[in-house]
């Protein structure tokens, strides 16, 4: 059987999606706020290798944690159920089947607990002003 990976067209298709997410959580007033500090490169980048390796992919992730990336953001509920309805338009647009597009949120939606800091279904709030980004990618040659 196909790993998801492969289900999802692989590695040009992974980053396709990603940057199209990304361009649409940017673009998302509900949660954009939380992303005023990010390197985009860096999200992106680190996107692209959570998920491939997520999915079977030949990829390894390694950036921070979720739980310490996310720590001290103030995330809410409402803020991560509009980052996956984001996701979904996304997917929808690419035509990524039902069944593959479950069981990416499925493995997607398992950090919830680890990103989620606050039971509301507030959005739009801000990122706190004590709030410490990952440093930016070094380039290397």
């Amino acid at each position: 059987m196909a790993t998801l990976y492969e289900r999802l067209g692989g590695g040009p298709a992974i980053e396709a999606v990603v940057e199209d997410f990304v361009a649409r959580c940017a673009g998302d007033a509900r949660i954009n706020g939380k992303f005023a500090r990010t390197d985009v490169g860096r999200l992106t980048t680190m996107l692209v290798d959570q998920v491939t390796e997520a999915t079977g992919g030949p990829a390894d992730y390694h950036g921070r944690s979720m739980k310490d990336t996310h720590r001290d953001m103030a995330v809410t509920a409402g803020e991560f159920d509009a980052l996956v309805e984001d996701l979904i338009a996304t997917l929808d647009r690419f035509e990524v089947g039902k069944g593959e597009q479950q069981e990416l949120i499925g493995v997607l939606g398992s950090l919830r607990g680890d990103i989620v800091e606050i039971e509301s279904p507030e959005t739009g709030t801000p990122l706190p002003a004590d709030y410490v980004a990952a440093a930016p990618l070094v380039q290397t040659k």
